[in-house]
């Protein structure tokens, strides 16, 4: 009789322990499926994740199965599939499979890694069907439409995702945007934006100094304005307490350029970031998201990031004006619980 109970009592805590920590105990078998083989972070994920010989290995996860994907009008897509599928396959064992539902079937959680952001809005809906958690790489997707869907979409689902920069976990911005516990009364951040066809002309690389100007200044941007030449845009926008973030994009600059650098304007001084980081810190976050299903950057902090890049591009046809972020979001079909704060009006 006292064995039995003594048995009963191991199998109760042994429940209970899965129930309390069902992430942690899963943690060392996560099967994660990548969709789309056109981006470097394929192999640079894949390697973190697979190699642990590699000095950046990150255990708890592997990428198990993958699905090519690739836009054959897009050269900077075309270029790179075959070298990268090939890489998968025979260096890290990947398997190649057809489709994503193939490739949603053979995992617990899937990172979406399409370079082109076009096709990504029907990706996420055939992951959806799913139910598996899943990472959206930059750009979100090639309109703020579509972004608005693609969250419409997940919510009506209740997957959860996230998207964002590798930037915001660099060291070097995480000291920036931590040098005082106030808010910053400004910022400046640059980095390269070069023009790429099908996307509005800041979304892709430019989402990586615009990511860091938002993680130092927070939510509540309300307006953006633009200035642009060929070689640069200055994008300036005005966030709620007139806190000025601006976002100094160079056209001139090549995708894969390190040439990025944030500057933070407190109430005790001036700081600047001093180095610079890797893939690491965020593929981090992307597999404690998928043990935990808590996405650490939020829909409200995304969608404004891109509504401040959509309202720059705004901003530059109408010759600079003022366009604010809630006006945009609103047009690409954003409920009004999603909108960020309406600009003061001025007294009179």
């Amino acid at each position: 009789m006292a064995a039995r109970h003594l048995r009963f009592t191991f199998a109760l805590i042994m429940a209970l322990t899965a129930m309390l920590t069902p992430h942690s105990l899963m943690a060392e078998n996560l099967r994660i499926g990548i969709v789309g083989l056109d981006s470097s972070h394929c192999e640079q994920f894949t390697l973190r994740l697979n190699d642990p010989a590699n000095p950046s290995h990150i255990p708890g996860a592997r990428v198990v199965a993958a699905y090519v994907g690739g836009s054959p009008d897009l050269p900077e897509s075309a270029s790179r599939v075959q070298g990268f599928t090939t890489t998968l396959k025979d260096k890290y064992g990947v398997q190649i499979l057809g489709t994503i539902t193939e490739v949603c079937a053979k995992v617990d959680a899937v990172m979406i890694l399409s370079l082109d952001g076009r096709p990504h809005l029907a990706q996420v809906r055939e992951v959806l069907l799913s139910g598996k958690p899943f990472f959206l790489d930059k750009p979100v997707a090639a309109s703020l439409k579509d972004i608005v869907a693609i969250y419409q979409a997940a919510e009506e689902a209740k997957v959860p995702f996230f998207s964002a920069s590798a930037m915001r976990w660099y060291p070097g911005v995480i000291e920036v945007a931590t040098a005082e516990s106030t808010p910053a009364l400004a910022a400046i951040s640059y980095g390269p934006s070069p023009l790429l066809p099908f996307h509005p002309d800041l979304y892709f690389y430019g989402i990586h100094p615009a990511e860091a100007l938002f993680t130092v200044m927070g939510t509540g941007c309300l307006e953006v304005r633009r200035t642009a030449s060929p070689n640069a845009s200055v994008v300036t926008g005005r966030w709620e307490g007139d806190r000025l973030g601006t976002l100094h994009a160079i056209h001139a600059l090549p995708m894969g350029s390190a040439h990025y650098k944030l500057t933070r304007f407190g109430e005790k001084g001036v700081v600047e970031q001093k180095n610079q980081g890797d893939y690491t810190p965020l593929l981090r976050e992307i597999v404690k998201f998928f043990q935990t299903r808590q996405p650490p950057v939020s829909r409200a902090q995304t969608l404004e990031i891109y509504a401040f890049l959509e309202a720059a591009e705004q901003s530059r046809s109408q010759n600079g004006k003022p366009v604010a972020l809630r006006d945009v979001l609103r047009k690409a079909g954003a409920p009004e619980a999603w909108l960020p704060p309406a600009p003061a009006v001025p007294k009179s």
